[in-house]
């Protein structure tokens, strides 16, 4: 079994129009699928993943019933996908909008710093998290660069420094907190400073450099992250439609530096266990 758990569509309407002024801004950058929630089961079937988790973004407030209106009818008609939810720092009504995502059955919560231009451990930010931990919702953020953007709002220092915040405000220890492409997308010497071991998750979207050019780490950086942090805190992922699924689970799969069992806890394990 294969669970991916980063990855992103659209609405169709609108889907042809996103992926192209997304590949607009970053040279040389290529989409696997057309951005739709058929493209993705498409590639879903060719690469034998099983089951995908969507991660939408908020770019501005305002945008909170809109894009989980969408998630939510996601969820509620496939089985083979789980769609998180959004919600921007900006946002009114936090604390009702957070609980009324636990209600409708939500399992997490996408955060992108860089497209809100607020860093992680602003107070805007610590407070979702913390609410977020106390509703028992999962968090996911963007981590590390975004070739999009010239500022990282998401740098592992500043992960490091929300996963002590909510720690000592919740008294939560137990990790729900997952940091996207490899825990820093090209930061891995910050990542292994600052957050391997922590309390923490981190998915693998965007981590091989024979598979996506931009990854400032190679198979040996993965494993020895992998290792280092714990296979059962790391969680598979692609960042679809960014990343070529089949391409990335045969890439995963070929490595013989991971046993069989730590495979299978990044393949599905895991994340069964925190969308169970």
């Amino acid at each position: 079994m294969v669970i991916d758990f980063h990855t992103h569509i659209y609405p169709d309407a609108i889907a042809a129009r996103a992926l192209s002024v997304l590949c607009e801004s970053v040279d040389n950058v290529t989409a696997y699928t057309d951005g739709t929630l058929s493209g993705l089961l498409s590639s879903m079937k060719r690469a034998g993943v099983d089951k995908s988790v969507i991660l939408p973004v908020v770019t501005r407030k305002g945008q909170f019933e809109t894009v989980n209106r969408f998630a939510l009818e996601i969820n509620k008609k496939y089985s083979e996908l789980v769609s998180f939810a959004a919600i921007h720092p900006d946002d009114d009504d936090i604390e009702e909008k957070i609980f009324s995502l636990k209600r409708s059955g939500f399992k997490g919560v996408k955060l992108h710093p860089d497209y809100t231009g607020v860093f992680i451990d602003d107070e805007r930010y610590i407070r979702i998290i913390s609410l977020c931990a106390a509703a028992g919702l999962k968090v996911i953020t963007h981590s590390g660069e975004d070739p999009a953007f010239e500022l990282a709002h998401c740098p592992p220092e500043k992960g490091r420094a929300v996963l002590d915040r909510v720690r000592q405000s919740t008294g939560i220890d137990e990790p729900f907190m997952v940091f996207a492409h490899l825990g820093g997308l090209c930061m891995h010497k910050e990542v292994e400073k600052h957050l391997v071991g922590r309390s923490c998750y981190i998915d693998i979207s965007c981590s091989f450099s024979s598979v996506k050019r931009y990854s400032d780490t190679n198979d040996e950086d993965v494993v020895r992250i992998i290792k280092n942090h714990g296979a059962e805190r790391i969680l598979f992922a692609t960042d679809s439609p960014w990343n070529d699924q089949k391409a990335y689970v045969e890439h995963f799969k070929a490595l013989k530096a991971l046993s069989d069992k730590e495979k299978d806890l990044i393949l599905f394990e895991n994340a069964a266990r925190l969308i169970s």
